[in-house]
Formats: structure tokens, sequence, C-alpha cells
């Protein structure tokens, strides 16, 4: 009897083993398996393709991770300059990743480089492009200093390279950051088999140019639908296999980067405060004053106490302390990375050159309306679409230039880009979440934020609709191109500056916030939470960037229970 007890306990056991492996063996097959239909997944004879083994975002060249969360937005210190424009606010991030320096004139010298070759300046079509491009190196004059040794070189000698690149206006940075996005995902493609080696340089010009979001829509049309560049992959079985799958990469992939771009100002001074580093106070009512820890500008270091700890002007006409044994190291710019980082990882958060975010300027952050990822700014734009239902690719005829109002002319789109349009109704209609394509005025002189809602007559030579919803009646300085001679066809550029006393404000929809001290600003400028503004078409010597990306899937690389 205790015998065949035994027996039937080791047959129960050993079936529960068998069950157990049986258990797992099927876990571990239906990966590819649907849990909705019991289909295949990634089956090499066809069907659906999905990336089942991915685990995690590249970090792609240049970024480091920045784990989102909450913070207090906003100047907590005295406002000694009674400017109210930064009021404190409670603020949410998603994490997201950013620059570990900002973009540097070797990085935006690549830049000029591809797009003097791809776009040859010589060629009437695209002159504009490469021009457009160009950083203003003029504004290093000054008309009591001797600057022209910056003028001539900081750009593009050798000795400058490492230095941030100034000169650059809002919309060349954003222009930059589309660029470096194709760019990268060029070489992404390039590394994972979908694109023959080497085309990235010498196949690409003007009409054979990789655009991201072009390729996702339609990859056969990248490099001008030329099939010998632009490959699929083959998934699943040999080349040899009669019935093995050939695919292009798409967004189930999961190997195609998001867009570099600029930061919010959210993320920018979330990213400068590095309150990760900062725990033991109690940061939900207070925020550090410098990307570093403590009051001061100096080390408290042993090794390097009394140090400078930023690139900033010291006081009236001293930028960088006495020869032999300078303050900080640097008079103009520094090289990146002469200073610690913060404790994000980031270099240069406060001094050296201020930087732009993505942001349209407005005196109070609306925190009533949005706390989660705020930005003001959005424009909703989609494919353009054409009369054959497919979409529309810019060519080398329908480039869209913008003249802004000093006259530079600035290419938005380029050969290869989708063409695109402002969203409609089709989008719109009984959405609660946007109601329009261009949300920049969001509450801010619409009908639910003021009891005015017509601002008055227009004025001579200006549409009465300028003068409605505009709660900041800035200047509009209008310039353009004319005819200036019929017979020669002779074009001229016209400008014609608003010269109205009636104007309240010098703040509009195409005033940018920047971020950060300089080495032209005092100690007061580095604190993360100041903000200033500039018109998005002016540059400056002291104005730079650096670009953001944002992170999909989880907060942080590690599970929650590591990091306790």
């Amino acid at each position: 009897m205790k015998v065949n007890k035994i027996v039937t306990v080791r047959v129960l056991f050993s079936l529960i083993v068998l069950f157990g492996f049986t258990s797992c063996s099927k876990k571990s097959s239906s990966k590819n398996t649907s849990s909705a239909t019991g289909w295949k997944i990634n089956d090499p004879s066809g069907g659906f393709q999905y990336n089942n083994n991915f685990t995690k975002q590249e970090t792609a060249p240049g970024l480091v991770l920045v784990e989102g969360g909450t913070f207090t937005m906003g100047k907590v210190q005295d406002d000694v300059m009674h400017d109210w424009n930064n009021t404190p606010n409670q603020q949410h991030v998603q994490s997201f990743y950013m620059d570990e320096t900002e973009v540097t004139n070797l990085m935006y010298m690549e830049y000029l480089d591809w797009t003097k070759r791809v776009f040859p300046p010589t060629e009437e079509t695209y002159k504009n492009i490469y021009e457009g491009a160009l950083p203003d190196t003029l504004v290093w004059r000054n008309r009591l200093g001797y600057n022209e040794t910056m003028t001539n070189n900081y750009l593009r000698h050798p000795a400058y390279s490492q230095y941030p690149v100034v000169g650059v206006n809002w919309i060349q940075a954003s222009e930059y950051a589309k660029w470096r996005t194709d760019r990268v995902n060029e070489s992404v493609l390039e590394r994972e088999g979908y694109m023959k080696k080497g085309a990235k340089i010498v196949d690409v010009d003007a009409n054979n140019t990789f655009s991201t979001e072009a390729y996702l829509a339609s990859p056969s049309t990248s490099f001008g639908g030329n099939d010998s560049i632009v490959l699929k992959k083959v998934k699943g079985r040999s080349k040899k296999s009669a019935d093995s799958t050939n695919v292009y990469a798409q967004k189930t992939s999961g190997i195609l980067l998001p867009e570099y771009r600029l930061p919010t100002e959210a993320e920018w001074e979330y990213a400068s405060a590095a309150d990760v580093g900062n725990r033991e106070y109690n940061l939900y009512r207070g925020q550090k004053k410098y990307p570093w820890k403590g009051s001061y500008t100096r080390s408290g270091s042993r090794s390097s106490r009394g140090d400078q700890l930023a690139n900033f002007k010291q006081g009236k006409g001293d930028y960088g302390g006495i020869a032999g044994w300078s303050d900080d190291g640097a008079d103009i710019t520094a090289p990146v990375k002469s200073y610690k980082p913060n404790d994000f990882g980031l270099y240069d958060m406060a001094g050296n050159v201020a930087e732009w975010v993505q942001d349209v300027y407005r005196p109070i952050v609306d925190d009533e309306a949005n706390d989660f990822n705020y930005v003001r700014g959005n424009v909703y734009t989609k494919n353009k679409i054409g009369d054959d239902g497919k979409i529309e690719l810019v060519t080398s005829e329908n480039i869209k230039y913008d003249t802004l109002s000093n006259g530079k002319v600035i290419a938005r789109n380029k050969p290869g880009d989708i063409a695109q349009v402002p969203v409609d109704e089709k989008e719109t209609y009984l959405r609660q979440n946007f109601d329009k394509s261009n949300e920049i005025n969001y509450r801010d002189g619409d009908k639910a934020s003021t009891r005015f809602f017509d601002y008055g007559s227009a004025e001579e030579g200006e549409a009465k609709k300028d003068n409605k919803n505009r709660m900041y009646d800035s200047p509009i300085h209008q310039v353009g191109t004319v005819i200036a001679d019929t017979v020669t066809k002779e074009k001229k550029m016209e400008r014609k500056f608003d010269k109205s006393d009636k104007r309240t404000s010098l703040i509009g929809d195409d005033v940018r916030v920047y971020k950060g001290g300089s080495w032209r600003d005092r100690a007061y400028w580095l604190d993360p939470a100041q903000r200033r503004y500039c018109q998005q078409d002016i540059a400056s010597d002291y104005i730079g960037f650096r670009c953001a990306m944002s992170r999909v899937g989880p907060k942080s690389d590690m599970p929650k229970r590591a990091r306790n």
C-alpha cells in the first residue's frame, strides 16, 4: 500500500513537471502569436510584422536621458526685477533626451556642408536654402568695440570648433533639428540593412534625399524611388527562400528614432535645475538657485575651491578675470564641457550661451489650462494628399520660403519632404482637446480669456482681421520681393517698417522664449527659472541652442524596485 502511494506521488510529480515545461513552452512560443486572433505574428510567409523584441529606445547621438517628474517651475527667489513673468507653478514633464552640450560650431558646420553639397547655392533654384541656413556672423560687431576676429573666424576656424554656435535664430535652430532627425535615421537604416552602404553621402543630391516622415509614409519614394538604395530586408528565412518576406522599416519596426527638436521651456528648466541630485530638500516647495548645489557661483570643494562654476560676466568690464589666474577661463564663449555637468549629466545649463526653447513667449505660464508637458506654440498640420490619393512631396518647383522681417530668406521645406497643410474640421470636429490648427493664442485674447473681443478698427494698410484676437498688439513689419524693373524683371527687397504709435506691446506670436545666462550676463540670469524673449528671426552673439528628443515607452530604464 505504501509502495503504491509512493509510485502515485512520483507519477503526479512527473505530470506536474511535464505540465510546467509544456506551459513554459507555450508561453515562450506565444510571443509571436496574437492574443486577439490566434494568428501568427512575424510569419515568414507574410502577414502582420511587428518588433516583439523591442527593449528600449536607443539613445541617439549626442543625447542623454533626463528622467521626467514633477518640479516647481518658475522663480522662488525674490523677484528683484519685478518682472512677474516667472511666478512659481507646479508642472510635470515626461522623460526625454537632451543634448549633452550646446550645438557646437563643428556640429553646425556639418549641416552647412551637407546643405551646400545637396542644394548648391550656385543654382538659382537652391541658393536661398544654403544662404538661409548660414549663421549671422555680423552679430559680433559693436559700434565701439573691435570684434572682427570673431566676425571672421568664430564659425569656421578650427580653434573655435568646440565652441557653441551663435548667430542662429530660432527658425534656423528648428530647421537644424529637422535636418539632424533625417540624417540620424538615415544612418540607422543603413546600419540595420534597410539602405545601401554609403548612399547617404555618395548618392544624395537635390532630387534624391531622405526624409524620415516621407520614408514612413512611402518608403519607395525615398532617394527618388531608387530601389537599389532604399532596400527591403529579408525577414525570417534565408534570402534564397521563395517565401521569404521582404519588408521596409516601419513604425512597428521600432528602429527609427523620434524627431530631434528644441526643448520646451518646461523641459529645459527641469533639466537645468536637475533636482534629481538634491533630494534632501522639499522640492515640492522650492528649487535650487543654480544647476549645481549651493547658493554661490564658486566651487566649495577642496580640490577646486574658489573656481567659477560657469562662464558669465563677473562685473562691469570683467568677462573672465585677471590674466594668469582667470576666474572662469573665458572672455567670450568657452569650449563645451569646460565646466562640470549637472546631476543629469548636462553641461553649461548656466552660462556660456543662453539657449532657444520651443515656446512662444507669454508673461504667464497657464498652469490652470495644463500642468503636464506644458508648451505654448502648438501649430498642428497634416500631410497634403494629392488628387490621386497619394501624399504630395515637395519638389524643386514648390519649395516654401519665408522672408523674415530683416529680409533674410529661409526655406521651410525641402525637396523630398512631405508637403504640409493645416488641420481642418475633419480633425477638429467635436474634439475637446483642440479646435484649430494654430493653438498659439489659446486662452490668450480669445473669447475664453477676455471680455473684449474686437480690439478696434483696422489701421491703414492693415487687414482688420489682424486687430481681432490680438491681445498682444505687436508691430507688423512687412517685407517682400517686388519687381523693380518691368523690362528686365529685376527684383528687389521692399521693407515696410511698422511705425504706428498705437501699438501696445513688442510681444507677438513670433516672439520666443530663451533660457539661461550667457557670457554676456551677470549671475542673476544663471537661475534656471529666469526667462527672456526675443523675436524668432533675430540672432545674437550670446544665444545658441541644444536639441531634445521625446522618450517613448517607460519613464526610466530601471525598474521601480531597482531604484529603491
